[in-house]
């Protein structure tokens, strides 16, 4: 009986403390940029500010002179930091309206469970161990388009990118599309790595919303891609996305950056991969000086198995 009691009270204990610390987590760190710090409740030093660590509401958060923090709250609403100096978390919750947040936390537990994931696992080698990082071969001339072979979009615009193989120094590139009877409908010449498909333009609409899409580069059009199936989900098929996607917009704007983090999320989830993409790199536009924006696109492309060069991109 005495052993029964025993391990009731442990339990009952271990509950307590897991229940504290839920009801003191207060916000994730998605973005940080700056020397930032933070200073934890009772703590009498402050030590420095990780993206992916969480605040309590006790912690003090300093930032730096020129700083962005990128913060999101436990509810999927998110804050931006640009002011130097100390603010208590606290206060900064008083910043953010929760009143209507069942949506979006949702996708906010979806984020935090994957910063999770890769907080406490070696990122590189779970990169090499899911065949995510690609080293060029010699000889390798192809150009690897960051996507699946295969995929579905719902969103009018698609930004798409790609790699090319080391060795290969095209800046310009011809992005074409053809519709599933192998017609050429849409081509651009673009610089860079990136094109964005607007599916509003009249040559690239059609009944099917089936297209194949290739990349070569301009100088030589040897060097190209494999082939990229995209089918822009209408009617029915987009229908099943739409209420949480009309619930999610009515609590989350997605004008900044953090914002568009939170849809990525929403379309991750739902195996929309170029839209989650085409978020992230969006936020990566708005906000270029952050670093922590195109980790987060990166891990996108770790998640669902898109090789990249990550060697040379490290250079």
């Amino acid at each position: 009986m005495r052993k029964v009691v025993s391990i009731t009270l442990t339990l009952l204990l271990v509950f307590a403390v897991e229940m504290a610390y839920g009801q003191g987590y207060v916000f994730r760190v998605l973005a940080n940029k700056g020397q930032n710090t933070v200073k934890r409740s009772g703590a009498a030093t402050a030590v420095a500010l990780k993206t992916g660590a969480t605040l309590n509401a006790g912690d003090e958060l300093i930032a730096s002179q020129g700083a962005y923090i990128g913060l999101m709250h436990k509810s999927g609403k998110t804050l931006e930091v640009r002011t130097p100096g100390s603010q208590k978390v606290a206060d900064l919750e008083k910043k953010v309206n929760t009143k209507t947040a069942s949506v979006s936390s949702r996708y906010a537990t979806f984020l935090a469970n994957k910063m999770n994931e890769k907080e406490n696992t070696n990122y590189r080698s779970r990169l090499n161990a899911t065949g995510a990082v690609s080293r060029a071969l010699a000889g390798d001339a192809s150009i690897k388009v960051l996507l699946p072979n295969e995929v579905r979009v719902i969103g009018d615009n698609a930004i798409i990118t790609w790699d090319s193989p080391e060795g290969i120094e095209a800046n310009e590139y011809v992005v074409t599309v053809k519709n599933i009877f192998d017609e050429e409908i849409y081509k651009e010449e673009v610089a860079g790595n990136a094109v964005n498909l607007d599916f509003t333009k009249p040559e690239l609409k059609n009944d099917e919303g089936l297209y194949i899409l290739t990349v070569k580069a301009k100088e030589n059009l040897e060097v190209t891609s494999g082939t990229i199936g995209i089918k822009k989900l209408k009617g029915d098929d987009a229908s099943q996305y739409q209420e949480g996607l009309t619930a999610l917009q009515s609590e989350v704007s997605e004008e900044g950056p953090l914002g568009k983090v939170i849809y990525a999320s929403f379309y991750e989830e739902n195996g929309l991969i170029l839209d989650a993409l085409t978020k992230m790199q969006e936020a990566i536009e708005l906000s270029p000086e952050v670093q922590d924006f195109e980790e987060l696109r990166r891990d996108i492309l770790e998640r669902n198995g898109i090789k990249i060069f990550e060697e040379r991109n490290q250079e």
